[in-house]
């Protein structure tokens, strides 16, 4: 699904939340492989499971055509700094929820981009009959763990010892999920 691209300016930083475009494609793959490798935050270790720039067309493509899918993007002067998506189910059953999942570069941290891209995403689920998004979080990510709370996510489950970590500790993954009244 498209939407209309919206400007926020936090700390004198201005920058625009927008649909992503095919044209974004090959700065996305560049932007995932970067935030892949600046925290543990994320599934990812850098260069794992990536995505070339043909890919991210069909993922923009896909998004773009699926009434259940959102594909946003954060862009400062020009350039791309980070991305969200929601992903939804073609299943009957799980139609009415989606899944986020978000990163920014760690350079642009603090300005508020991944609150909006999620304050985004949760408007653009009310406005679209989504009755659900779901997410999953790092324990150790007090802060986001904060903010989905402050947006409404309730924890609705802990997979225990799910991740392990460059200090070889193993570490839980928190599920969350926001329900739409």
């Amino acid at each position: 699904m498209i939407v209309s691209s919206k400007e926020y300016t936090i700390h004198q930083v201005s920058y625009t939340i927008r649909s992503a475009t095919e044209q974004d494609a090959k700065n996305l793959s560049e932007v995932r492989l970067q935030v892949d490798g600046e925290t543990e935050n994320l599934d990812r270790e850098k260069g794992e499971a990536y995505i070339d720039e043909e890919g991210f067309k069909n993922l923009i493509q896909e998004d773009t055509e699926s009434p259940n899918n959102l594909f946003l993007v954060a862009e400062i002067d020009g350039k791309l700094v980070g991305f969200a998506r929601c992903e939804g189910s073609k299943l009957k059953r799980m139609a009415h929820k989606v899944e986020f999942g978000v990163c920014v570069l760690k350079d642009y941290w603090g300005y508020g981009i991944g609150k909006t891209f999620l304050r985004e995403c949760i408007h653009w689920a009310d406005t679209n009959g989504i009755q659900k998004i779901t997410l999953s979080v790092l324990e150790t990510n007090e802060k986001a763990i904060r903010l989905y709370e402050k947006l409404g996510f309730e924890v609705e489950g802990v997979l225990k010892n799910d991740k392990k970590l460059s200090d070889g500790r193993y570490y839980h993954t928190i599920l969350m999920g926001r329900i739409f009244k």
